[in-house]
């Protein structure tokens, strides 16, 4: 899923992000940063993250128009 960052506090690593095509809004994981590029994320930032068993947003990783579908847009060879 993709969505922006609409808060997150550094002291307690608690957040949220909001997805791009519900507007629904998702709690983050206590690990949602562990093992990706960021260290904290700020508001209004564009994310790429999974979904946990639990609903919580986790895997946060960098967020992009290609993962909307952008036309004309040629995917990788990974990601096909």
């Amino acid at each position: 899923m993709q969505g922006v960052i609409k808060s997150y506090d550094p002291k307690s690593a608690t957040g949220v992000v909001v997805d791009d095509v519900g507007r629904s809004e998702y709690e983050l994981a206590t690990d949602a940063l562990a093992g990706s590029v960021f260290r904290m994320v700020r508001q209004g930032q564009r994310v790429v993250f999974d979904l946990n068993d639990s609903g919580l947003a986790t895997r946060l990783r960098l967020g992009s128009e290609i993962d909307l579908g952008t036309p004309n847009w040629i995917l990788p060879e990974e990601d096909q």
